[in-house]
């Protein structure tokens, strides 16, 4: 009963799709045909199913509520996605935070924001009461446009489309590349919410070790020779977790692959404005013909004022506004996106990307100094941004001190979070921006000395 119920929630068996045969699931599962019987009676009885005189048992035509929790394995709930997100999200203002993913809310550009709110109170009434345009606003198109050019990337307004927000983006290009059960690469370890997303379009993830130049470049030629993925997922630059960047020579690597094997590829370029000097991208390097670049303003800007873009091929653009009125009737808000362009039209915004650069180059190094007097090593120094992806001391399983922190009001992110083969047991991703609170690194300390040790820490990672 249970395994029938999960194919249904998971959407494996459709409304009015006919259930496997007896006699096949009694194979399948190992038990007697009248166990099966019995099993699909009850099923029936409950209104899951029904029975077809001579023809067999099939799902019941009703609306079947989908959890995407339920899709894929049942993990604890210290390493589960939704879980960490849930946790940094609900979080109250006495909460330790250096598991979660966005810079403190004193360090973001306040006066300029309420400049512009202000602005934004004499416009004329269309703006602040009616639909935007399909396309999103022109002004912060152009102006992305123009950003992308000045990196190499030839584009004009036409291939920008702004979105509610940077998941949203990829979320509306899942919509339109994927199909339940289809294939898609990601990164081991890769961003949480990446796996989060894809479990919910019901397809298979399939990781490939990701090393400090980008990732094994045989392990993923193998993986498109044997699964044939259509999509591949990830971060170019100060990549999440790791804080690592592509090298010239991986990322034109995996470009000549994906072009070889029809691949797209969805570039999260969220992390781009941290880096002091630009990496390689996927995007410019292709030119926009196999790969899509997504981005947002959250870790910059504002995560209260969202708003996305995805850059983009002319066709791939006007198909991706049909699905975004389709399922969102139109782009952000047009008050949020006039309040971006806003902000980041002034100069102001350049030199508040310049000081959040420098402070964070200061906060790595200390963190990473206390870190290791704890035993915590960070798996590399990243060129920016604010996570430090750490290996704990031997035997500490990141999920034991998870735990133990969150009954401390600390919340972390351990390492299986991030990994889809569950190999990240033995690391941790801190965000080093909320780590200047002294009282986290005594809870820290306190927390690993509470933790149960186990013997063996090989877990596939960390090759060059």
């Amino acid at each position: 009963m249970e395994a029938i119920q999960r194919r249904i929630n998971s959407r494996a068996l459709q409304p009015g799709e006919k259930l496997p045969s007896i006699r096949g699931f009694a194979a399948t599962m190992q038990v007697s045909p009248s166990t099966v019987v019995e099993a699909y009676d009850r099923l029936a009885a409950d209104g899951i199913i029904y029975a077809r005189r001579g023809s067999g048992f099939y799902v019941a035509p009703l609306t079947q509520p989908f959890a995407v929790a339920k899709v894929g394995p049942q993990l604890d709930r210290s390493v589960d996605p939704f879980w960490v997100s849930r946790q940094s999200l609900d979080a109250g203002a006495d909460t330790l935070k250096p598991g979660c993913g966005w810079l403190p809310a004193e360090w973001m550009p306040h006066t300029q924001m309420r400049q512009a709110l202000r602005s934004l109170g004499r416009a004329e009434e269309v703006l602040l009461t009616d639909y935007g345009s399909t396309q999103g606003a022109m002004n912060l198109r152009r102006l992305l446009a123009r950003q992308m050019m000045d990196e190499g990337l030839n584009l004009g307004p036409d291939q920008v489309l702004l979105t509610p927000s940077g998941t949203q983006a990829i979320d509306l290009i899942c919509r339109f590349l994927l199909r339940p059960g289809d294939t898609v690469l990601v990164d081991d370890p890769c961003y949480f919410n990446f796996q989060a997303l894809l479990r919910a379009h019901q397809v298979h993830m399939i990781a490939v070790p990701y090393g400090k130049n980008g990732p094994d470049t045989d392990h993923f030629e193998q993986a498109l020779i044997q699964h044939k993925p259509s999509l591949y997922i990830t971060n170019s630059a100060l990549h999440n977790p790791t804080g690592a960047s592509l090298s010239p020579q991986v990322a034109h690597k995996i470009l000549t692959l994906a072009t070889a094997h029809d691949m797209v590829i969805i570039e999260d370029d969220i992390f781009a404005a941290f880096e002091p000097t630009p990496s390689p991208r996927l995007a410019t390097l292709d030119g926009l013909q196999q790969v899509i670049r997504v981005g947002s303003f959250s870790k910059t800007l504002s995560a209260s004022v969202r708003c996305g873009y995805i850059a983009a091929r002319p066709d791939w653009i006007e198909a991706l506004v049909d699905l975004q009125v389709a399922t969102n009737f139109g782009g952000p808000s047009p008050v949020a996106s006039e309040l971006i362009y806003s902000v980041l039209s002034s100069g102001s915004y350049r030199k508040h990307i310049e000081t959040l650069r420098d402070r964070l180059a200061i906060l790595r190094s200390d963190t990473a100094g206390r870190l290791s007097e704890l035993g915590i090593i960070p798996w590399l120094m990243p060129r920016g941004g604010f996570y430090l992806w750490c290996k704990l001391p031997d035997g500490v399983d990141s999920a034991d001190l998870a735990r133990a922190a969150l009954a401390d009001n600390m919340v972390l992110a351990p390492g299986n979070v991030f990994s889809v083969p569950q190999t990240m047991t033995h690391f941790m991703r801190f965000n080093v921006s909320q780590m200047q609170n002294p009282q986290i690194f005594e809870l820290l300390e306190q927390a690993l000395a509470e933790v149960p040790t186990c013997k063996g820490t090989g877990n596939g990672f960390g090759k060059d």
